[in-house]
């Protein structure tokens, strides 16, 4: 009897102690649980690279609001400046006057160049002479009577604080009313082209400083 006692004793204290462990492992594992709840889940997806917007720079407060087609240093009005220098349109029968009037003027000029011959009075004897053209005569209200060929020296310019003439002579011929001649004799070189009259100067080409 006193055998079955004492092993029934160690049978309950057994129990009791495999009874523990497993509450001690349940409430280790309720704990885990719990404290894993309240953690956030790490986000693995590649963040987002931030969007930046971009906009025109603004102009320069001096900037000229016009800039006319065909304007490289964007000057306003630059081309209404410079209208004076643009030659008139020619109809096709005026230009091939004019073209024609050209090529006999030309041949002159190469001879006189040859010659080393360009002043304005040697010009003009050799085309009314040789050409029979008649210079242009005004009115005093500056109205053409008659001629068409207008011979001058070479304009002046400044150079070294002073003016002074070039060598040589301008040559305007009007052929039509649309249609000139315009040509010069220099040292260095000559020229004849056609084209329509000038705003300005007619058949003579137009200074280049206004």
């Amino acid at each position: 009897m006193v055998r079955l006692r004492r092993t029934s004793r160690i049978v309950a204290t057994s129990q009791r102690r495999r009874l523990g462990a497993m509450s001690v492992v349940l409430v280790g594992a309720a704990f885990i649980s719990l404290a894993g709840c309240g953690e956030q889940p790490h986000d693995t997806s590649p963040a987002e690279t931030p969007t930046t917007t971009t906009t025109d720079p603004a102009p320069p407060p001096d900037a000229s609001p016009y800039v006319e087609p065909g304007v490289i240093d964007g000057a306003p009005h630059n081309g209404d400046n410079n209208a004076y220098r643009r030659p008139g349109d020619m109809s096709p029968a005026g230009e091939e006057a004019a073209e024609a009037e050209a090529a006999r003027i030309r041949l002159v000029l190469k001879r006189l160049h040859e010659k080393k011959t360009w002043d304005s009075e040697s010009v003009r004897a050799a085309l009314t002479g040789e050409l029979g053209y008649e210079i242009e005569k005004y009115d005093g209200k500056g109205k053409i009577l008659s001629g068409e060929l207008t011979v001058s020296d070479m304009r002046a310019r400044y150079e070294n604080d002073e003016y002074v003439t070039p060598e040589g002579t301008m040559i305007g011929l009007r052929v039509r009313d649309d249609a000139c001649v315009t040509a010069f004799l220099q040292p260095t070189n000559y020229e004849a082209s056609a084209n329509g009259p000038f705003m300005e100067t007619g058949c003579i080409a137009p200074p280049i400083g206004h």
